[in-house]
C-alpha cells in the first residue's frame, strides 16, 4: 500500500510541475502577442514564411532532376564538338560544332560584340547574381502592356543553363530548372567564365553554334577582325537565330541589328555619334543561296556523333574529329529534288506543305535525308524526329506477327464486318470481300482483316515485332493500332522495311562510317567496332512479306512506285481525313519511306499514300537504280516483271529512264578490256621515246 500511494504522490507532483510550466511558457509568449496592424502583420508574415518554405521545397523537387547533369566532371564539354564531316567518298560536306573554349580567349573576342551582347541579352549581367530579378520584372511589365512577349526575362547565366543542359520547350518545370542552374553557375564559375561560355554556345543559326564559328559562316572573317556593323548583326541573332538569319532573311537581319545598336545607346555602351557609321552602312553577309550542304543529314549525324562519345571513352576525349558518313551527295540532290519537284507540282492544290524521307541500303546506311522542304525556314527534321500516324504502312508489321503465329500468304480470313468494343472498322471501298487469301487482304489493303488478326495473335505481339524490327517510340496499345493509329518516325519506318529487304536482319539506322581525330588516328570504325547484324525474322517469313509487297505495288495501291526493270515491293499508307500520306517501299538495293503532310495536322486535299509519296519514292528510286547491278529480293523471284510495267508519275510520261544494268561479269570483262588499252598505251609511247628525233621542215 505504502508503494502505491508513493507512485500516485510522484505522478500527482510531476504532473502539477509541467502544469506550473506550460503556464509560464504561456505567460513568457504572451509578452510578444501583438494586437492590431501588428498582429496581422506577424500572422501574415508567419504565413508567408510557411508557404515560402513549402513553395522552396516544390521548386526543389522540381529542379533536382537537372542537378544530375552538373556530376557529371565533364559537363561543359560533354556535347561540345568540333566535327568535320564527309560523303561516303571522302568529300567534306559540312561541319558541326562549336569552336572550343580556349581557341579564341575572351580577351580577344572584340569589344564592341561583348558590348552589343550584353546591352541586347543582360545589361545586369555583371551586377546580379544569375537571375536579373529587376530586369524580369521591367520584362513582364513591357508584354503586359504589349499583350504580347516584346521582351525576354531569362538572364544571360539562364540562357548559358538552358544551352548546357536543358531543352527548349516552353514549360513552367524547364523554367524552375533554369533558374536553379543558373544560380549553380554563378557559385561554380566566374562571371567572365560565363560570358566566355555563353559566346561559344549559342546557337547562331545556319547550323553553327558559338560567335567564333558564326563570324566565320556569315562573313568569312575571324572574330577577331569583327566591325561594329558586323557585331550588331551577330548579336541579333541570339534572340531567333533562324528568323534573323542574314543569309536566309538579311532585311530582317539588318533591322534586328538596328535595334540593337539603339540598345547599346540605352545602355550607355556607346553614343550615338560612335553607331551611326554602322547604321548607314549596315553589315553585309556572305551569299549561301548556292550552298547545297545536306543540313538535315547533318544534324542527325552530329547527334549520333554525340551518343557515340558517350560510348566511346576516347571519341569524348579527342574532341576535334572528322567523321566519315554513309550520304551519297548525288542521292541526296535528287531526294531533295524528287521532293521539291513534287510539291511544285502538286503542293498547292493539294493542299500539302511539307514532306519527309529517309533512303538507305538494306544494312542500314543513310544515303540521303530530306527533313523538310526549306531548312532555312525551319530546322525541325522531320525524317529523324516528327512522329505521325503511318496508316496502312504499319499493316506489314501485323502480318509478320500473324506469320510468326502459324498463319501463311495463302490463309484464308474473313473479310466481313468486326466490332471490338464500340469500335467497327470499315475498308476504304465501304464494301466486303467476304473470304480472301492474306495476300489478297494486304494488296488490297483490307483493313478488317488485320483486325481480326491482332484479335487472334494479341496487340502486344504485334507492338513487340514493330519494335524488334525498328520501331522506337512508344506504340499506343488501342484497338486502331493494326490499322497504324500510333505515331511513328520516317526513319524508324525505313528502317523496319529494310528488315525486309535484308531478308529479316536487324538494321538501325547509322550515319557514321569512321571517325578520325586530328593526328589522322582512327577512333572509331563501323565494321571494326561494332558486331554483324543479328538475324530478326525467319527467311522464309520474310519471302512471303515480300512476295505480298511486290503484289501490293504492281496490283494494288503502288502502282505509281513502280521502276521499269526493277522488282519493287512497298505499302501505301494514309489516314483519316487525308492528313498523313506515306509510302514505305524497297528493293534488293535500296530500301525507302516518304512522307507527306502539314505541320499543323490539317486535312490534305485527297493526297494518299498511292499518289504524292509514291511519286517522290519513285523519281528518287528510278534514279537510284541506274547504272548499278540490281540485287534480287528474298523470296521473290526476279522473272516476274513483265517488261511492260512502267511506273508513271503523271498521265502524260513515264517516270523513270530504263537503268543501265551491268553484270559482275560484265563489269570484269569491261575492267580487262580497259587493262589492255593501258598496256597498249604504254607500249607505244615506249616506242616513241625510243625513236630517232626527226628534224621538221
Amino acid at each position: 500500500m505504502s508503494a502505491d500511494a508513493w507512485v500516485d504522490t510522484a505522478l500527482w507532483r510531476l504532473g502539477r510541475s509541467l502544469g506550473e510550466g506550460i503556464r509560464a511558457y504561456d505567460r513568457f509568449l504572451r509578452r510578444f502577442e501583438a494586437r492590431g496592424v501588428g498582429r496581422v502583420a506577424a500572422e501574415v508574415g508567419s504565413d508567408g514564411v510557411t508557404f515560402g518554405l513549402l513553395g522552396l521545397l516544390v521548386l526543389l523537387t522540381f529542379a533536382q532532376p537537372a542537378f544530375e547533369a552538373t556530376r557529371n566532371a565533364d559537363w561543359m564539354t560533354t556535347d561540345d564538338f568540333a566535327v568535320t564531316f564527309l560523303d561516303r567518298f571522302g568529300t567534306e560536306i559540312g561541319r558541326r560544332g562549336i569552336v572550343l573554349n580556349d581557341t579564341v580567349p575572351l580577351e580577344e573576342i572584340p569589344d564592341v560584340l561583348v558590348k552589343a551582347t550584353l546591352a541586347t541579352e543582360d545589361r545586369r549581367f555583371f551586377e546580379h547574381f544569375g537571375i536579373d530579378i529587376f530586369g524580369t520584372s521591367r520584362a513582364m511589365v513591357e508584354n503586359l502592356r504589349a499583350r504580347t512577349v516584346v521582351q525576354g526575362g531569362s538572364s544571360l547565366t539562364q540562357q548559358l543553363a538552358k544551352n548546357l543542359f536543358l531543352s527548349n520547350e516552353r514549360t513552367l518545370e524547364r523554367k524552375i530548372k533554369e533558374a536553379f542552374l543558373a544560380l549553380w553557375l554563378e557559385a561554380n564559375l566566374s562571371k567572365r567564365q560565363i560570358l566566355k561560355l555563353y559566346l561559344d554556345r549559342a546557337y547562331m543559326g545556319g547550323g553553327v553554334f558559338g560567335v567564333t564559328a558564326a563570324s566565320e559562316f556569315y562573313f568569312r572573317k575571324n572574330v577577331r577582325e569583327l566591325s561594329l556593323a558586323e557585331a550588331a548583326m551577330l548579336a541579333g541573332l541570339y534572340k531567333a537565330p533562324t528568323k534573323y538569319a542574314p543569309h536566309i532573311n538579311l532585311p530582317a537581319a539588318r533591322a534586328r541589328a538596328n535595334e540593337v545598336l539603339t540598345n547599346m545607346v540605352q545602355s550607355g555602351f556607346m553614343t550615338e555619334g560612335q553607331v551611326i557609321g554602322a547604321r548607314r552602312n549596315p553589315a553585309v553577309a556572305v551569299d549561301r543561296s548556292q550552298d547545297q550542304a545536306p543540313d538535315f543529314f547533318l544534324d542527325w549525324a552530329f547527334e549520333e556523333v554525340k551518343k557515340l562519345a558517350r560510348r566511346n571513352p576516347a571519341l569524348a576525349r579527342d574532341r576535334i574529329v572528322t567523321v566519315r558518313t554513309t550520304l551519297d551527295p548525288a542521292l541526296q540532290r535528287q531526294a531533295e529534288q524528287s521532293m521539291e519537284s513534287v510539291l511544285a507540282e502538286f503542293g498547292q492544290v493539294r493542299r500539302t506543305s511539307e514532306g519527309a524521307l529517309v533512303a538507305m541500303v538494306p544494312d542500314g546506311a543513310v544515303r540521303a535525308m530530306v527533313g523538310g522542304r526549306d531548312y532555312g525556314k525551319s530546322q525541325f527534321n522531320r525524317a529523324a524526329n516528327a512522329l505521325r500516324q503511318p496508316g496502312s504502312s504499319f499493316k506489314p508489321f501485323v502480318y509478320m506477327t500473324a506469320f510468326l503465329n502459324g498463319y501463311s500468304a495463302s490463309s484464308i480470313v474473313p473479310d466481313a464486318p468486326v466490332s471490338i468494343g464500340n469500335w467497327s472498322p470499315r475498308n476504304y471501298s465501304r464494301g466486303y470481300a467476304g473470304p480472301i487469301t492474306l495476300k489478297d487482304a494486304l494488296t488490297r489493303s483490307i483493313n478488317t482483316v488485320p483486325v481480326r488478326l491482332s484479335i487472334a495473335v494479341g496487340r502486344p505481339a504485334i507492338m513487340e515485332t514493330a519494335y524488334r524490327m525498328g520501331i522506337t517510340n512508344e506504340l499506343q496499345n488501342t484497338v486502331s493500332l493494326p490499322l497504324g493509329a500510333s505515331d511513328v518516325s520516317v526513319i524508324d519506318m525505313t528502317a523496319s522495311y529494310a528488315a525486309f529487304a535484308s531478308g529479316g536482319y536487324k538494321a538501325t539506322p547509322f550515319a557514321i562510317v569512321e571517325v578520325r581525330n586530328s593526328a589522322g588516328q582512327v577512333l572509331f570504325d563501323r565494321d571494326r567496332d561494332l558486331p554483324a547484324p543479328e538475324r530478326i525474322l525467319p527467311a522464309d517469313k520474310v519471302g512471303e512479306i515480300n512476295d505480298i509487297l511486290v503484289n501490293a505495288v504492281e496490283n494494288g495501291t503502288g502502282r505509281r512506285a513502280m521502276i521499269e526493270g526493277v522488282v519493287v515491293a512497298g505499302k501505301t499508307g494514309t489516314t483519316s481525313a487525308y492528313r498523313d500520306a506515306w509510302f514505305a517501299g524497297y528493293t534488293g538495293n535500296f530500301v525507302s519511306a516518304v512522307w507527306m503532310g502539314n505541320d499543323d495536322f490539317t486535312s490534305t486535299n485527297e493526297v494518299t499514300g498511292g499518289n504524292l509519296p509514291a511519286m517522290v519514292w519513285q523519281r528518287l528510286m528510278a534514279y537510284a537504280h541506274q547504272g548499278i547491278e540490281l540485287t534480287p529480293l528474298p523470296g521473290v523471284d526476279p522473272a516476274r516483271l513483265k517488261p511492260a510495267q512502267v511506273a508513271r508519275t503523271s498521265d502524260r510520261a513515264p517516270a523513270a529512264v530504263q537503268p543501265r544494268l551491268l553484270s559482275t561479269r560484265t563489269v570484269e570483262v569491261l575492267s580487262d578490256i580497259g587493262a589492255a588499252f593501258d598496256a597498249l598505251g604504254q607500249t607505244a609511247s615506249a616506242e616513241a621515246t625510243d625513236a630517232p628525233e626527226v628534224a621538221r621542215p
